[in-house]
């Protein structure tokens, strides 16, 4: 019959069995899988960085492209204000620019009116007063940019005529503007239209 002391030697020995004399039992708690190195002194079994949530490098990462993106978003607005805007202001002066250069014109219609009233009146001076009112109109368009020019005489110029025939004439040169039958209004990219002239051919 074993004694007491035996007993007790059993239960602090554990289910194994009792170890060999003078062995250390670890404690009890986690233990490093079989073969593991051992850790250094002082150093404890820790959990690994995916449990621990992220470090501060991506912290900052996601705080610079939350920035960059709130930044992006503000960029866009601020664009489509400005397009707004410039639209808006487009438009305004579009209509400024149209009143001005209707409000020019009001004086030739004045007159062409005047001269309506008087069609009863000398032939004559219908014929002066609607001359009258062609110059007046030419002079418009000269202040707007868009200067007359008929004349006969000169070399033609691909950049502001539009031959529409060619005549024989012994006493001009070839390619001079012979006539007119339509002025041109304008010049280089302020043009608004060629003029339209018979040109002097070669025999």
């Amino acid at each position: 019959m074993p004694s007491h002391s035996q007993e007790s030697d059993r239960a602090a020995s554990g289910p194994a069995g009792p170890g060999p004399e003078g062995a250390v039992h670890p404690p009890p708690g986690n233990l490093p899988p079989p073969g593991a190195p051992p850790l250094p002194d002082g150093v404890q079994d820790e959990p690994g960085p995916d449990a621990a949530g992220p470090g501060p490098a991506e912290d900052e990462y996601t705080t610079a492209i939350r920035e960059l993106e709130d930044r992006w978003r503000r960029a866009l607005a601020d664009l489509d204000n400005l397009r707004k805007r410039h639209a808006r202001e487009l438009e305004r002066e579009r209509t400024v620019e149209r009143s001005r250069t209707a409000a020019a014109f009001l004086p030739v219609l004045d007159n062409l009116e005047l001269a309506l009233t008087h069609a009863g009146a000398d032939p004559g001076a219908i014929v002066e007063g609607v001359r009258a009112v062609r110059d007046q109109a030419v002079n418009v368009l000269e202040l707007l940019g868009y200067p007359r020019y008929a004349e006969t005489g000169v070399a033609f110029d691909p950049a502001r005529h539009e031959v529409v025939g060619v005549v024989q004439d012994p006493g001009t040169p070839p390619g001079t503007v012979v006539e007119v039958l339509r002025p041109g209004y304008g010049d280089g990219e302020r043009q608004l239209r060629p003029a339209a002239v018979t040109v002097a051919k070669r025999e």
